[in-house]
């Protein structure tokens, strides 16, 4: 069984399980005997190897009857009968038919039960087989034992002479045997007494000439390989050489390339975001212009609390332009910072604000891009985080790239289901212990369970030719690794998807 595990031959286990089986049912273990058995008819199956599946099937039959599990015996022993029938297998449909014939008498069907003894004797007859011959005389003598006395006698008498048969024939064979093998026995004693010094001789010669031209083939073998060897190993270090600098290049081409990607994703949702605070700091700048001029008026009459209470008016819109200048400051230097080639320093950075900000800027971006898009966002920051260190151009990169692909699975889900579906994208960040959990989940379309395994593979991608680089997933995952975390994925097809990256507090 080992050798033909190891050459992957099902043949040859179907043959060994089989074999295997037979011996456990002789020595009336069944439960390893069926264990064995299902294997060998596993392995046929699995090959299509259908030679000795009347064997398999005839044994498992005889092991049910072992256990008095007649019912299911009846139904393997059927199929034993087919199948031998049918690879022409004689010896099986003789001894499908006996045991079916012995249910059936039990079942107290005599019409079914005699049919099978015949159907199996025109089978022994034919083959002229003393034991199968025998087995279905048995039969026929214990079927008429309690009907007909006269076919009972007839059917044991000739029991009694195949019995005589099979042993005269045993006992001439062996005599035959016995004789056969003395007198070649002496023959090869006297040639053996006869050439053995001769063979001494040459064997000895044969053995030195053969030593020393296998030791001559040796050394010559291996200093022609080791040569040879040499000059294969130095052309391949060179090519490795000129392979791992083309790799790190194409990596660096492939990564900037992706974070220019993403920087387009952005790009859209940058502008509105900007727009916002814009207006804001305009509306109350010309609030403010007018507010001045009725200061000046007020001023000229000598109304003083109508100038001081403008003057109020202003001051607050005053921290309002501030307040939404320094937002568009914020937008910008996100913008920036997300642009600009990561410097690999940690610092200490508000990881709700973080996901905030990508979740409204991938939003406004997608929308930007179709006007047809939307979906609902959905928040749940955890306010005792704070400040995590982290490389925030980094660890931005993988937040915006799970966000996009959570905007672009429901997006997906929502053209196949056009009435009724709320597309809706959720970000919610968790403090457990010493540990950040960041989630982003989305109930779209679910990862089918035979891609789960390569998402994070490079260039693997579910999206269309020409929509997706298959780098996003497998970036992301070397990002939050190399800052100690971990990405995770929980998956339900037809349901959605959650996406949870653990970074660590005190990292």
């Amino acid at each position: 069984i080992p050798l033909a595990e190891e050459a992957k031959s099902l043949p040859v286990l179907s043959i060994c399980y089989t074999t295997l089986g037979r011996t456990y049912f002789l020595m009336q273990k069944p439960d390893s005997a069926l264990f064995c058995l299902r294997k060998a008819y596993d392995y046929a199956i699995q090959d299509n190897y259908d030679r000795y599946l009347g064997s398999i099937l005839l044994t498992m039959g005889r092991v049910y009857l072992l256990e008095g599990q007649t019912k299911t015996a009846k139904g393997y022993l059927q199929k034993a009968l087919n199948a031998s029938a049918q690879q022409g297998y004689s010896r099986g449909v003789v001894s499908s038919h006996v045991e079916l014939a012995k249910i059936y008498k039990q079942y107290g069907k005599t019409d079914s039960s005699r049919y099978h003894i015949l159907g199996g004797l025109s089978v022994a007859r034919q083959l002229n087989i003393p034991e199968l011959l025998m087995n279905c005389y048995t039969a026929l003598a214990d079927f008429y034992k309690n009907v007909n006395s006269d076919s009972t006698v007839k059917y044991q008498s000739l029991i009694i002479k195949i019995k005589d048969d099979i042993y005269n024939s045993k006992k001439t064979q062996d005599f035959q045997n016995i004789d056969f093998d003395a007198q070649q026995h002496q023959q090869e004693i006297l040639a053996a007494k006869k050439d053995y010094q001769d063979r001494q001789q040459k064997y000895f010669l044969l053995a030195g000439l053969t030593l020393f031209l296998f030791l001559a083939i040796f050394l010559w073998r291996n200093n022609l390989q080791r040569q040879k060897m040499n000059s294969i190993l130095q052309e391949q270090k060179k090519e490795i050489e000129i392979t791992l600098i083309n790799l790190k290049s194409t990596q660096s081409q492939l990564i900037q390339s992706e974070k220019m990607a993403s920087l387009g994703e952005l790009t859209a949702g940058i502008a509105h975001e900007i727009q916002n605070p814009l207006n804001f700091v305009n509306n109350f700048s010309e609030i403010n212009t007018e507010l001045i001029l009725e200061m000046k008026e007020a001023l000229a009459k000598g109304n003083v609390d109508e100038a001081k209470a403008i003057a109020d008016t202003i001051d607050e819109n005053e921290n309002k332009i501030t307040s939404h200048g320094k937002r568009a400051d914020g937008i910008v230097k996100s913008m920036l910072q997300h642009s600009r080639t990561s410097t690999g320093v940690k610092e200490p950075t508000d990881i709700n604000a973080l996901a905030d900000e990508y979740l409204r800027l991938a939003y406004h971006g997608l929308r930007a891009k179709d006007k047809s898009f939307n979906a609902t966002m959905k928040t749940d920051f955890d306010p005792v985080i704070g400040n995590i260190n982290i490389i925030p151009q980094d660890i931005g990169r993988v937040i915006l790239n799970l966000i996009t692909n959570a905007f672009y699975a429901v997006t997906e889900k929502k053209k196949g289901l056009p009435e009724g579906f709320e597309p809706t994208v959720s970000v919610s960040t968790k403090k457990l212990g010493d540990k950040v959990l960041v989630s982003v989940k989305d109930n779209g379309n679910g990862i089918p369970q035979k891609m789960l395994d390569k998402i994070f593979q490079p260039f693997f991608t579910t999206k269309p030719t020409g929509q997706g680089t298959g780098l996003g997933l497998s970036l992301s995952y070397d990002i939050v690794k190399a800052h100690g975390g971990e990405i995770k994925v929980q998956t339900k097809e037809g349901e959605g998807s959650e996406f949870i990256i653990q970074l660590s507090v005190l990292s």
